[in-house]
């Protein structure tokens, strides 16, 4: 190699999801997909820089034009040393080869090869030219079945005749490919040349540490929405003199409790837009039914995510608990703990409805005005959902693939997302004790107060983000 930074040739048919493999494993869904017909002659070279260096370099090639003739010629002319070099330098004028030259020039000046094959299809003659041309090149090489449909009739007797050209033979979909699966087919390519696995080494640790900073930054951001969403009050006053009756200040009322959604929802727009530049998305798509696509207050948000009916009663009544010690302490202890038991008791119904209130109004008069105030958020439930989408948010952020935009979600015989168990996001099914850290965290940072327990909440955000990641738990980019 002429170069420490690994090179790949990215190969195959026209269609074939070539430019859909480079857009997965380079993170960049503005490659162009799918634009070219069999007579384009450029490679198009897509290097993956991480801290100002190139890491690895990926080369999304045309297809072969004559590949018999250069077959012929490569088995004309065994004692080269080098193939494809003696080949590019014996033809480089030859309008007849031109294409051809282009595609092999990567090759030539010492770029590895993965070979990507639509395995739905049937093997045909041209099909074991070129993997015979391609063996002959003598240049690491790997193949990727990029299986993006349900048809696996033919999938064996490629898988046969890949092993008998290919140094190692992977299945990849281009379309679906996690963050897991695209780290463990980078570690696939250090089997096909022992002299790479340094580079590769070097190449998968540049991924992991880059992708441990962006989780860091996207913990950040959540934890920002989180102290903004439950410190946030609106406020609005207005003369006693233009209040003409207790409807005018309903009206008002309502108009506060709108703006307080509205503000809230903005909030998450823009934590979420932070999330999709942590993770490299300019395309995105989401269905219609995706939860991610409901508005924020909607029934079917609130019944899908957050923590379950139980988990509330038991959250909203430690909620409850550390409101009544306040009116307890207010009175000197003259309730002699009543404080705490309709504390618990209101709190425990607040959780357990899910709909309560968001936020209590607060109306004071002074000198001729009359001051509405709205905030912070006091239902207890809120958070974990505010939580709870964020974190899918990443889940759909982190493991989409970027070639997917190519892919067909119509198609009756696409390869499906995995089916969710349980239709819920993700605060349920932490620990108790991780729950209720939680919880303390959103009650310290609703009296505006720097919690105890923030690292705590910031790890345990962090670990839900990294078993996304690793595919510990399932991703639920569908729901």
């Amino acid at each position: 190699m002429k170069t420490t930074t690994p090179v790949l040739a990215i190969m195959g048919h026209p269609n074939a999801g070539k430019s859909s493999i480079v857009a997965t494993l380079t993170e960049n869904d503005r490659i162009d997909i799918d634009q070219r017909a069999g007579t384009t002659t450029r490679s198009d070279h897509y290097p993956v820089i991480i801290d100002g260096q190139p890491i690895i370099e990926f080369i999304d090639t045309p297809g072969f034009q004559n590949p018999s003739a250069i077959l012929e010629w490569f088995q004309q002319h065994l004692n080269e040393p080098d193939l494809p070099r003696a080949f590019v330098a014996a033809h480089r004028t030859d309008a007849l080869f031109s294409h051809d030259c282009a595609l092999l020039k990567p090759v030539a000046d010492g770029a590895g090869i993965i070979l990507v094959i639509d395995g739905s299809k049937r093997i045909k003659e041209k099909d074991r030219t070129e993997m015979e041309l391609l063996r002959l090149t003598g240049r690491p090489r790997m193949a990727v079945l990029n299986n993006l449909s349900t048809h696996q009739k033919y999938n064996q007797d490629w898988q046969d005749a890949l092993n008998k050209a290919f140094n190692s033979v992977r299945e990849f979909n281009a379309h679906r490919a996690t963050y897991a699966e695209r780290i463990s087919l980078l570690n696939a390519l250090k089997s096909i040349d022992q002299r790479w696995e340094p580079q590769l080494n070097t190449t998968i640790e540049a991924f992991e540490r880059d992708w441990e900073r962006r989780i860091h930054h996207t913990v950040m951001t959540i934890l920002s929405l989180l102290k903004q969403a439950l410190t946030l009050r609106v406020t609005h006053v207005v003369r006693v003199t233009e209040l003409r009756s207790d409807r005018e200040r309903q009206a008002i009322q309502t108009r506060l409790q709108q703006r307080f959604q509205d503000e809230l929802r903005q909030l998450e727009l823009e934590a979420h837009k932070q999330i999709r530049v942590h993770f490299k998305h300019h395309v995105w798509h989401a269905a219609p039914d995706s939860i991610l696509q409901k508005d924020l207050f909607s029934n079917e948000v609130g019944r899908a995510l957050g923590l379950n009916r139980t988990q509330r009663m038991l959250i909203g009544a430690a909620a409850g608990v550390t409101a009544g010690v306040g009116i307890d302490v207010s009175l000197v202890g003259a309730s002699l703990g009543l404080g705490m038991m309709i504390g618990a008791t209101a709190g425990g119904v607040i959780g357990a409805l899910g709909g309560a209130a968001l936020a209590k109004i607060d109306i004071q008069r002074t000198l001729g005005v009359e001051r509405f105030s709205l905030g912070p958020v006091t239902n207890p439930h809120f958070p974990f959902i505010l939580l709870d989408r964020s974190v899918l948010y990443c889940a759909r952020a982190m493991n989409w693939s970027h070639g997917r935009k190519a892919a067909n979600e119509l198609a009756p015989d696409r390869v499906p997302d995995k089916a969710i168990k349980k239709q819920h996001g993700f605060a349920e099914e932490l620990t108790t004790e991780q729950q209720r850290l939680l919880m303390r965290f959103f009650t310290d940072v609703r009296r505006g107060k720097d919690s105890q327990y923030e690292d705590s909440c910031r790890t345990i955000i962090a670990d839900m983000l990294r078993d996304l990641s690793d595919n510990r738990i399932d991703s639920r980019t569908n729901l």
